[in-house]
């Protein structure tokens, strides 16, 4: 996956909510074909956005705790936190680079 990280459940609070940098989070199954189809964006905007943002994923069949926490209900739903809370709304379904892009922005100040 690149610069794309893993996300679990046990690393999700240190590597996601502890993050020094804006995250971007995927949660996404590997049976999810709209999921399928944003990996090739998800991994342009990790290169496209270097150390400023991490981004990683979250497979909602290996971490359910972390999936049943944030209320993920159908996938692919894209989240972006930054100093441990939230920012914007989730992103659910296929999603725009632009848009995607655009929260990141948000995100990073």
């Amino acid at each position: 996956m690149g610069n794309v990280v893993e996300f679990t459940d046990d690393s999700f609070e240190a590597e996601v909510l502890q993050s020094p940098v804006p995250v971007l989070v995927d949660f996404w199954a590997p049976h999810c074909a709209p999921c399928r189809q944003m990996m090739p964006m998800i991994e342009e905007l990790a290169a496209d956005n270097g150390d400023e943002v991490k981004i990683g994923k979250v497979n909602v069949d290996d971490c359910r705790e972390t999936a049943r926490k944030y209320g993920i209900m159908s996938i692919p739903t894209l989240m972006i936190f930054s100093g441990g809370d939230e920012v914007g709304a989730p992103m659910q379904g296929l999603q725009p680079k632009a848009r995607i892009q655009d929260t990141i922005d948000q995100a990073k100040g």
